[in-house]
């Protein structure tokens, strides 16, 4: 089986790194392979948003950086076909995306990216499991 390149799509908040963190565990328990985060960042806005969110990119790359993951942050208008694009890219066999708290049912990028990259495994992050994940990093 070749090793899992696992990609980790982020906004511009700090909170996302419940996500990094969990795809490092994620990556830790297929027994190793790639960490890869990304974030797309619309036209027509600041390209880091305001002070506070270009803080919050500041802050997701540091994370990446304590998890061997590389950041990168496109500029579109289309996230999807950026997301599609960066995926393939990759050769990504894994998507982490994150869900909010307040989500329900099915989250209309995710199933674009699951039409498009039927190959590729799509995981939807919530809070809960985020904290599940992450404890393969503290090796509980």
């Amino acid at each position: 089986m070749a090793a899992a390149r696992v990609l980790v799509c982020v906004t511009r908040q700090h909170a996302c790194e419940r996500l990094i963190r969990a795809g490092a565990g994620f990556v830790m328990q297929l027994g190793g392979g790639q960490l890869s985060v990304v974030h797309v960042a619309p036209h027509g806005a600041g390209f880091l948003g305001s002070e506070s969110e270009g803080e919050a990119l500041e802050y997701l790359f540091g994370i990446a950086k304590e998890h061997d993951a590389d950041m990168t942050v496109l500029r579109s208008g289309d996230t999807v076909r950026s997301l599609v694009r960066h995926a393939r890219n990759k050769r990504a066999t894994h998507i982490i995306l994150g869900v909010s708290p307040n989500a329900t049912g099915s989250l209309p990028i995710s199933a674009e990216l699951e039409r498009q990259l039927p190959d590729t495994q799509i995981i939807h992050v919530s809070e809960q499991s985020a904290s599940e994940y992450s404890a393969s990093l503290n090796g509980e």
